[in-house]
């Protein structure tokens, strides 16, 4: 199997020993997204900013990949606070349409550099 990694500035760049995504045919892989600025690097500010940073991070990723976040078939969600999942359902309601993605959202007892939350997408695209 041929694996293509995908990389894009207008979303953070990793840091740690990952890759943003990797390609493997028809089925993008997307590495967990937290809310850092790509621009800066630097956390946004409360638990709203970090979500929406998310999925403009996660959407960035996804285009570079040649797709968007309509191409999701199953995105993991990751919260520090399970009490900020409903947060998470009306942003989600902002970025995706029916039929929405499979999920699962797992409360966790930290994430990096203090996040919030996190997220990580398989996409399909064609």
């Amino acid at each position: 199997m041929n694996k293509q990694v995908i990389s894009t500035p207008a979303a953070p760049a990793a840091i740690g020993t990952y890759s943003q995504a990797v390609r493997a045919g028809d089925t993008v892989y997307l590495s967990g997204q937290i809310g850092l600025d790509p621009a800066t690097m630097q956390m946004v500010e409360g638990i709203d900013a970090q979500i929406e940073r998310v999925f403009q991070n996660l959407q960035a990723v996804a285009q570079a990949a040649g797709g968007s976040l309509a191409d999701t078939v199953k995105l993991n969600v990751y919260l520090t606070d399970l009490g900020n999942f409903a947060r998470v359902n009306e942003t989600m309601a902002r970025h995706f349409q029916q039929p929405y993605p499979a999920r699962a959202a797992v409360g966790v007892a930290a994430l990096p550099r203090g996040a919030l939350v996190e997220m990580d997408a398989v996409l399909v695209t064609s």
